[in-house]
């Protein structure tokens, strides 16, 4: 089984290149799916396909050619599917307020129950091997960022919270109702997050795995678009993910003399340096700028030629573990990849059994095991482009 997904700024050609990566591993007789984790869809448009014919298929896999799929989802569809009882509180909820009916069954659709929908997808497709590729086209790094985050936080939710919570609600719920109109969640409604959770067990084991699963970021010879890129790098590194390649797309090729376009090549040239330093020794792959839109099987098989050439798609073009923790001397070692982080840029703190670590403006929960757990002191430093947090206890100095 193999995952890869494609992720970068918005508007980089991310869609393209992973429609290509998905036609060249159909081709090679691989049952391959492309999902879109974008909200804006665009699977469809890439292929030129006719939209009713994914209309017809409510969200479910749609046959573009042999061995290859397409799948964008629905989210009144994915509802339905996975969301009912947790939907039809949140809708009461929110029509208790004053809002009227429709549109509190609207505003009930939360941020991240399509991101929540397509790990289900992931997570059974894998368990049940319906695929031997599962190409993943993602939304720009922001939300991509959520959706790997989204396992972590659930985990977090469900050992914290979630029991706390129901227990509350069982014996609040008979005063509540005598008092006020404002209905708190029944049984039913823990017994489906919960039920949720139990289909989403292993998807994080999933993502991390570096033998089935890598990130490929696109990219392009742009500063601001350069920075984002080391930016996204940065935290799938902090989410455990193995990152395998930098696309590099629309790079003006050699043959464009014009005058005109000058200044913008000696730009480009001087981008590609900086990028092959932030990122080595990660390889990159060059994609020259091309003459028609990348529109329908034909140019997206060509497209593919480019980045990958006699290479097949499917390899993992660099190993590297973002992070690893071991025992020396006594101590508990925990080593983070954050490239592009300073010691400025790293807040550390820990709670209980917890350690959280919030880079930027991305925060993250690691538990620890207990061992871990248990050390008097934490200590941090910076080792190049790692973090390095030595755990102990009173008695190693």
């Amino acid at each position: 089984m193999r995952i890869i997904f494609f992720a970068g700024k918005g508007g980089v050609g991310k869609t393209s290149v992973a429609a290509a990566t998905g036609i060249k591993a159909a081709e090679t007789g691989h049952k391959t799916v492309i999902m879109s984790l974008d909200v804006a869809h665009s699977l469809s448009d890439i292929f030129d396909l006719e939209k009713n014919l994914l209309d017809q298929n409510r969200g479910r896999p749609v046959k573009v050619d042999k061995n290859l799929w397409i799948q964008e989802l629905e989210i009144q569809e994915e509802i339905e599917r996975n969301w009912g009882d947790i939907h039809k509180y949140l809708s009461l909820l929110l029509n208790t307020t004053g809002l009227d009916e429709i549109l509190a069954e609207e505003l009930a659709i939360l941020p991240g129950m399509e991101e929540v929908s397509l790990l289900l997808y992931i997570n059974r497709y894998v368990r049940k091997g319906k695929f031997d590729v599962i190409i993943l086209d993602c939304a720009p790094t922001g939300e991509s960022l959520r959706f790997i985050s989204i396992p972590t936080a659930l985990e977090w939710y469900m050992k914290k919270i979630f029991k706390l919570e129901r227990t509350i609600a069982k014996y609040v719920r008979p005063v509540a109702k005598r008092v006020t109109d404002v209905p708190l969640p029944d049984d039913e409604y823990f017994a489906a997050i919960e039920q949720l959770f139990e289909r989403l067990k292993g998807v994080d084991e999933i993502l991390s795995d570096p033998e089935m699963t890598t990130v490929r970021l696109i990219t392009n010879p742009e500063k601001v678009v350069l920075k984002e890129t080391q930016r996204a790098f940065m935290y799938f590194s902090l989410y455990k993910m193995n990152i395998d390649g930098i696309i590099m797309n629309r790079v003006l090729p050699d043959t464009v003399n014009d005058g005109f376009f000058r200044g913008w090549r000696e730009a480009q040239k001087r981008y590609i340096q900086m990028a092959e330093e932030y990122f080595s020794p990660v390889p990159i792959f060059h994609v020259h700028l091309l003459r028609e839109e990348v529109l329908g099987y034909r140019r997206l098989k060509a497209l593919a030629d480019q980045v990958y050439g006699e290479r097949d798609p499917l390899s993992r073009f660099f190993h590297g573990e973002p992070y690893s923790l071991k025992k020396e001397n006594g101590r508990y070692r925990l080593l983070m990849k954050l490239p592009f982080a300073g010691k400025k840029d790293i807040e550390l703190n820990r709670v209980a059994d917890e350690l959280i670590v919030r880079v930027g403006s991305v925060k993250r929960h690691l538990l620890l095991p207990r061992q871990v757990a248990a050390s008097k002191t934490v200590r941090a430093r910076m080792e190049g482009d790692h973090l390095c947090i030595v755990f102990k206890g009173e008695d190693h100095g």
